[in-house]
């Protein structure tokens, strides 16, 4: 695993929410992860993201590498040593990259699955799609600019949801050796989100209804954050185990049985030639 940080520029990354329901949430958790709930809501979603110049701290810019790359998340916080703290669980990383396939947890954190992306950008919106290789996920996202975030039920306004989500930096995500997790952080001095709308979003991840049940899941809203550097450092790998606990936060009680509802199977999205 790297020591050192990893440079990159954020070239585009497209932060497209989910509202979901706690419960449903707690149940897609290890243990001691629990939801972080806005409004009595947990918050889900998909990053959709090109970084460019991901070098070594120490290499020049010129040396840096660019890919697409995806990430399903879940806001989560856990009691630490100093009190309550939060970040993202990230059960599924993907990348059109084949060094990032083989590096994600060997050489830096995070497994990364392969995967297909069509990536269309116009003035008036951003489209990405994926389709990963093993044939579990499928994604089409459009995404308009706009001034203001409107029509969220999580957040009041741009300034909460970013704040929220420059909070949440540190990436948990599954290992294959079972007894952890990989910890990926973020960190940036540009931190800089603005408002989307999604147009269109279609996932096979939040319309699985093995894993959310009709009505649990549900668009809320869009941000998008552009030209941004920032840097990539490993944090030490985060223990399983315990009791799952009986909230998610202060104000929800939940049972963690899963529900028997069939699944609905979501059409691949349609070809498209990336510019």
């Amino acid at each position: 695993m790297i020591r050192s940080r990893l440079s990159s520029v954020i070239e585009r990354r497209l932060l497209v929410n989910y509202r979901v329901d706690p419960y449903v949430a707690a149940a897609l958790l290890p243990a001691p992860l629990r939801p972080q709930l806005v409004r009595g809501q947990a918050v889900a979603g998909i990053c959709l993201l090109r970084i460019g110049g991901v070098r070594p701290g120490w290499a020049p810019a010129a040396t840096g590498l660019t890919s697409e790359n995806a990430a399903h998340r879940i806001a989560v916080e856990w009691d630490g040593p100093d009190g309550v703290e939060r970040g993202v669980y990230i059960p599924r990383r993907d990348t059109a990259s084949r060094l990032n396939a083989f590096a994600g947890g060997r050489i830096y954190p995070g497994e990364h699955g392969r995967a297909d992306f069509t990536v269309r950008e116009d003035a008036d919106a951003v489209r990405v799609a994926f389709a990963t290789r093993d044939g579990e996920v499928t994604v089409d996202a459009t995404v308009e600019p706009a001034e203001e975030l409107h029509g969220s039920g999580l957040f009041a306004d741009l300034a909460e949801a970013s704040e929220f989500f420059r909070l949440g930096s540190r990436g948990l995500s599954p290992n294959a050796g079972g007894a952890h997790l990989d910890v990926l952080e973020l960190s940036t001095d540009a931190w800089k989100v603005t408002a989307g709308r999604p147009r269109t979003v279609r996932s096979s991840f939040f319309e699985d209804l093995d894993r959310f049940p009709p009505g649990s899941a549900v668009l809320d809203s869009a941000l998008v954050m552009r030209g941004v550097a920032a840097d990539w450092s490993r944090g030490e790998p985060f223990r399983l185990g315990g009791k799952i606990p009986a909230q998610p936060g202060p104000d929800a009680t939940m049972t963690f049985a899963r529900l028997p509802v069939p699944r609905s199977p979501l059409p691949s999205p349609s070809p498209e030639e990336a510019p």
